[in-house]
Protein backbone atom coordinates (compact mmCIF):
# COMPACT_ATOMS: atom_id res chain seq x y z
CA UNK A 1 0.00 0.00 0.00
CA UNK A 2 1.64 3.51 -1.07
CA UNK A 3 1.66 6.81 0.49
CA UNK A 4 -1.62 8.40 -0.81
CA UNK A 5 -0.81 12.30 -1.62
CA UNK A 6 -3.77 14.63 -1.23
CA UNK A 7 -4.00 17.44 -3.74
CA UNK A 8 -5.67 20.66 -2.97
CA UNK A 9 -8.28 21.32 -5.55
CA UNK A 10 -6.50 24.66 -6.64
CA UNK A 11 -2.88 22.21 -7.58
CA UNK A 12 -5.13 19.65 -9.53
CA UNK A 13 -4.58 21.21 -12.77
CA UNK A 14 -0.71 19.71 -12.79
CA UNK A 15 -1.82 16.13 -11.46
CA UNK A 16 -4.04 15.77 -14.41
CA UNK A 17 -7.32 16.59 -12.19
CA UNK A 18 -6.34 13.50 -9.76
CA UNK A 19 -7.40 14.33 -6.01
CA UNK A 20 -5.44 11.57 -4.51
CA UNK A 21 -2.08 10.36 -6.00
CA UNK A 22 -0.16 7.34 -4.57
CA UNK A 23 3.57 7.31 -4.54
CA UNK A 24 6.12 5.40 -3.00
CA UNK A 25 9.55 6.75 -0.40
CA UNK A 26 10.40 6.89 2.96
CA UNK A 27 10.20 10.30 3.89
CA UNK A 28 8.23 12.97 3.05
CA UNK A 29 10.69 14.60 0.59
CA UNK A 30 11.03 11.67 -1.38
CA UNK A 31 7.36 10.87 -1.30
CA UNK A 32 7.17 14.78 -2.97
CA UNK A 33 10.05 14.31 -5.32
CA UNK A 34 7.89 11.03 -6.34
CA UNK A 35 4.93 13.01 -6.71
CA UNK A 36 7.23 15.21 -8.92
CA UNK A 37 8.13 12.58 -10.99
CA UNK A 38 5.27 12.02 -12.13
CA UNK A 39 3.81 15.50 -12.69
CA UNK A 40 6.55 17.80 -12.96
CA UNK A 41 4.66 20.72 -13.31
CA UNK A 42 3.44 20.36 -9.41
CA UNK A 43 7.28 20.58 -8.28
CA UNK A 44 7.40 24.71 -9.07
CA UNK A 45 4.35 25.05 -7.30
CA UNK A 46 5.22 23.40 -4.29
CA UNK A 47 8.87 24.10 -3.93
CA UNK A 48 11.22 27.80 -4.14
CA UNK A 49 14.66 27.39 -3.93
CA UNK A 50 14.08 23.91 -2.73
CA UNK A 51 12.36 25.12 0.36
CA UNK A 52 8.89 24.42 1.22
CA UNK A 53 6.55 27.49 -0.25
CA UNK A 54 5.97 29.58 3.04
CA UNK A 55 1.77 29.74 1.94
CA UNK A 56 2.09 25.67 1.48
CA UNK A 57 1.05 23.64 4.68
CA UNK A 58 1.85 19.76 5.17
CA UNK A 59 0.43 17.07 7.07
CA UNK A 60 1.33 13.35 7.63
CA UNK A 61 -1.63 11.85 8.93
CA UNK A 62 -3.27 14.72 10.00
CA UNK A 63 0.38 16.28 11.61
CA UNK A 64 1.94 19.64 10.68
CA UNK A 65 5.55 18.46 9.34
CA UNK A 66 6.96 21.60 11.11
CA UNK A 67 6.63 19.92 14.05
CA UNK A 68 7.90 16.96 13.30
CA UNK A 69 10.89 15.89 11.05
CA UNK A 70 10.00 18.87 8.73
CA UNK A 71 10.66 17.26 5.12
CA UNK A 72 12.55 14.24 6.97
CA UNK A 73 9.83 12.89 8.49
CA UNK A 74 9.57 9.49 7.64
CA UNK A 75 6.36 8.20 5.88
CA UNK A 76 5.43 4.53 5.69
CA UNK A 77 3.32 2.73 3.41
CA UNK A 78 -0.38 3.18 4.08
CA UNK A 79 0.07 6.95 5.35
CA UNK A 80 -1.35 9.86 3.94
CA UNK A 81 0.27 13.06 3.29
CA UNK A 82 -1.92 16.41 2.82
CA UNK A 83 -0.81 19.64 1.45
CA UNK A 84 -2.79 22.29 2.36
CA UNK A 85 -2.62 25.83 1.03
CA UNK A 86 -2.71 28.59 3.71
CA UNK A 87 -5.55 30.78 3.04
CA UNK A 88 -5.41 34.48 3.67
CA UNK A 89 -7.92 37.12 3.12
CA UNK A 90 -9.45 40.01 5.06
Amino acid sequence: MPIRIHIPTPLRQHTDGQAVVEVSGTSVQAALDALGQKYPAITQRLFDNGQVRRFINLYVNDEDIRYLDNLATPVKDGDELSIIPAVAGG
